[in-house]
């Protein structure tokens, strides 16, 4: 973060091209946008002032950036246009230039829009194309339906922008990312700091940590080069009777302030705050460790996904909202699925404590098109998230979602893999799954999804260890292989049931409402609930679980909360069943 930025969210002039008619009539120059939108709430939500879900593969925005809004956003040189994300495929004009292309409906992308500026206009314009056809299955699309009304668990679709859009300023050599790591055993902390570019001559690079104001460790060095690696020795660290007073956990998330600075041989600086935390993760003896300690997870399925606004959140505070939520419910972990969540909901998971299994949207289809588009934009979420003290897992494929034949075709199975291999390769500081489920192909955790509204089930199939040897050596609940391949998992591997419950309690009159199982009344509903998750609770063999799922999510009337965040149950009574 930088201490000058300007938002771009707000209202934005808007207009759809059913007829693709934009770029041949150049409507980044003098398009007809004839109606309102708000950003960065999708077309197809209310929010929006649109609300039109109806199939528009093309969008266009337009909006005035004025001299005072530059003047806003800093004056160190260069200006940065930022685009939260966008689906599925953006191109943006300044000023009627073209500044760049982005493919990659959940990752985040920039352009540098100085030299576009048009130095004779009192403002300026952006304009955005979107394209994101609606019966693509081969780009990452999660539970965006294909079909012209929401189906099952598919819901409306999201185009074009819907996350955040700003612009800050910057040197024309800046800091473009920082990733943190850090080695408890070793008490020391790494910023790996990557600039636009490499600097003319070597460049002074300085890193300070602090926590409560007190200065925790600093290191500087000079460098030529466009990745500066800097690791710092935390002397308060070593006194091993002490030193997990600084761990980033969920009961104690405390974090690490820390400051970047880069000064140029030209005089040029830029000045970066940022933060970490420390804090471990790894599975060994079929158990998942955080900090090197016995960890079970209770984790509840969270879909992002808001009645208003759809993925985009209705505000930034409805973020905070809903990490404090998940934690009110008796929680330590949340499983956000098929979307890449908004990067601050996870810094709210940060501050707030709270463990997250980070998942990516899916396509639907297996083809040589779709693993390369899937690769990329995985990596982009991976190198965008990765120094998130909250994300404890990855999570690159769903129950099989685009490689639904893996238990038979040799190409899915290697592709899964590469997937698995290319996130540890990126990040080999966590566990990844390489398919959460079932067919498991490289997983370091044993996942698996059970909707069985019975306890007896759970206790006979994860209760005791002959039970869970039949299950894993066998066929999966759903009837689907646990194992892709061979070996699919490591021996020790943490067995955890990753989703299970689902059970619905209607508190309105939708006909379409649905749930693996159903209750008639909120008696009737919390015993159903409270009998199956007391089952898993006490079957020893599981690591840890994920209930499914937080709220309502338009169809599926499966939530602990209705759609609006409003808890079926009282607080402490749904605490109590899942925190005991």
């Amino acid at each position: 973060m930088r201490a000058a930025w300007v938002s771009l969210d707000g209202d934005w002039d808007f207009s759809h091209d059913d007829d693709d008619r934009g770029v041949r009539e150049h409507w980044e120059r003098a398009g007809r946008f004839d109606r309102r939108i708000t950003v960065p709430f999708p077309p197809e939500s209310p929010a929006s002032r649109i609300g039109e879900t109806g199939a528009h593969p093309i969008c266009w925005y337009r909006r005035e950036l004025t001299a005072e809004e530059l003047g806003r956003a800093g004056r160190d040189g260069r200006y940065l246009l930022h685009f939260g994300a966008v689906d599925y495929q953006a191109a943006v004009w300044v000023d009627g230039t073209l500044v760049g292309t982005h493919r990659g409906g959940q990752s985040p992308f920039s352009f540098d829009i100085t030299d576009n500026l048009d130095q004779q206009a009192a403002s300026h314009w952006i304009v955005v194309r979107s394209f994101d056809d609606p019966v693509d299955t081969e780009a990452a699309r999660g539970k965006q339906d294909w079909r012209p009304e929401p189906h099952a668990v598919w819901y409306e679709r999201t185009s074009g922008i819907w996350q955040s859009v700003w612009l800050e300023s910057v040197p024309s050599v800046h800091v473009a990312s920082i990733q943190w790591s850090c080695s408890l055993p070793g008490a020391t902390a790494t910023a790996a700091i990557r600039l636009s570019g490499r600097p003319q001559q070597p460049s002074r690079v300085r890193v300070e940590l602090c926590h409560d104001g007190r200065p925790l460790a600093a290191g500087e060095v000079e460098s030529a080069s466009d990745l500066i690696e800097l690791t710092l020795a935390l002397p308060r660290q070593r006194n091993g009777q002490d030193y997990e007073d600084l761990l980033w956990a969920p009961e104690h998330p405390t974090l690490i302030d820390a400051t970047v600075s880069v000064e140029h041989a030209d005089g040029s600086t830029d000045h970066v705050a940022s933060y970490l935390g420390l804090r471990s993760v790894a599975v060994e003896h079929r158990t998942f460790l955080l900090n090197d300690r016995p960890y079970p997870l209770r984790s509840v399925l969270a879909q992002g996904y808001w009645p208003d606004s759809h993925l985009a959140a209705p505000s930034p505070q409805a973020l905070r909202d809903e990490v404090a939520l998940i934690k009110s419910l008796g929680f330590n972990s949340a499983r956000v699925h098929q979307k890449a969540e908004d990067p601050r909901f996870l810094f709210w998971c940060d501050y707030l404590g709270l463990t997250v299994w980070a998942e990516s949207a899916a396509p639907y289809q297996y083809s040589a098109r779709a693993a390369v588009r899937l690769s990329a934009e995985w990596a982009e979420l991976v190198e965008r998230d990765r120094s998130h003290p909250c994300i404890v897992t990855w999570v690159p494929l769903n129950e099989s979602w685009g490689v639904q034949h893996i238990s038979h075709d040799p190409a899915q199975q290697a592709f899964a893999r590469a997937l698995a291999d290319l996130t540890r390769a990126l990040d080999p500081s966590r566990p990844v799954v390489s398919n959460d489920g079932w067919e498991h192909a490289s997983s370091d955790l044993v996942t698996i999804h059970d909707y069985t509204g019975s306890p007896e089930d759970i206790r006979a199939r994860y209760g005791s260890e002959p039970g869970l040897q039949t299950l894993l050596t066998g066929l999966g609940p759903a009837g689907r292989r646990l194992r892709a391949c061979e070996p699919g998992w490591p021996q020790d591997a943490p067995v955890m049931l990753t989703e299970f419950g689902g059970i619905a309690y209607l508190t309105g009159a939708d006909e379409q409402a649905w749930g693996y199982t159903s209750a008639g009344d909120a008696d009737g509903y919390e015993q159903q609930l409270s009998a199956l998750v007391a089952e898993v609770r006490r079957c020893a063999p599981l690591a840890g679980f994920c209930y499914t799922q937080l709220t309502d999510t338009r169809q599926e009337a499966n939530g602990l909360c209705d759609e609006n965040r409003r808890p079926k149950l009282p607080v402490e009574t749904i605490r109590r069943i899942f925190a005991g």
